[in-house]
């Protein structure tokens, strides 16, 4: 049977999210997998960043410690998980796989994926309601609450529109509640997504 590495050639990550680099193949009794290594190149110079083989896996480059990892009991799964992306991960990723057959002779395959880091912006705040309408009874609870998408961590600012146009800051937090609403609680409320 024959062995065969199957990859994509191009991945997207968002910056500071994560992203899995697909590195899969379809396991055979007559190969055993002998060691799995993912390399990076980068400015000319290729780097191992993991190994796995017989003493267990390890992670070889510092700078991404604690942030990649491989599926550990899923048999023909080598995919690299990158997680918390750092703009200088873009570059040349290498799967590669040896496995040794029955007749201990070895058999290599890699497959090279380019990554990409982007920056995504906040995009404009989404307000959505706890209840339809925003006309209350005094003595109501309701919350108000601020989505927005793009590179985490994104934060929010909620605010009050006051007399000659000034704002007032109510809140730090996504969501903006009340436990007992009073008629001075009537006005225009605003928020405001903001990331890196």
């Amino acid at each position: 049977s024959l062995l065969d590495l199957s990859g994509v050639h191009q991945v997207k990550g968002t910056w500071m999210g994560s992203t899995t680099l697909p590195c899969t193949y379809v396991p055979s009794e007559d190969f055993t997998e002998q060691t799995l290594r993912w390399s990076v190149e980068r400015d000319d110079s290729t780097a191992t960043i993991f190994r796995r083989d017989d003493s267990g896996d390890h992670v070889l480059l510092s700078r991404f410690r604690d942030r990649v990892s491989v599926p550990k009991h899923s048999p023909g799964n080598a995919s690299l998980l990158i997680e918390n992306l750092e703009m200088p991960d873009s570059g040349h990723y290498t799967c590669q796989v040896v496995w040794r057959s029955k007749n201990n002779s070895l058999i290599t395959k890699e497959v090279t994926t380019m990554v990409k880091i982007v920056k995504v912006a906040a995009t404009k705040p989404v307000v959505r309601a706890s209840e339809p309408g925003l006309t209350f009874p005094p003595g109501a609870s309701t919350s108000l609450t601020c989505v927005a998408s793009g590179s985490p961590p994104i934060s929010y600012r909620w605010f009050r529109g006051a007399p000659e146009g000034k704002a007032l800051l109510l809140s730090s937090q996504a969501e903006l509640a009340w436990d007992s609403l009073q008629p001075s609680d009537t006005g225009e409320y605003y928020c405001e997504a903001e990331n890196r």
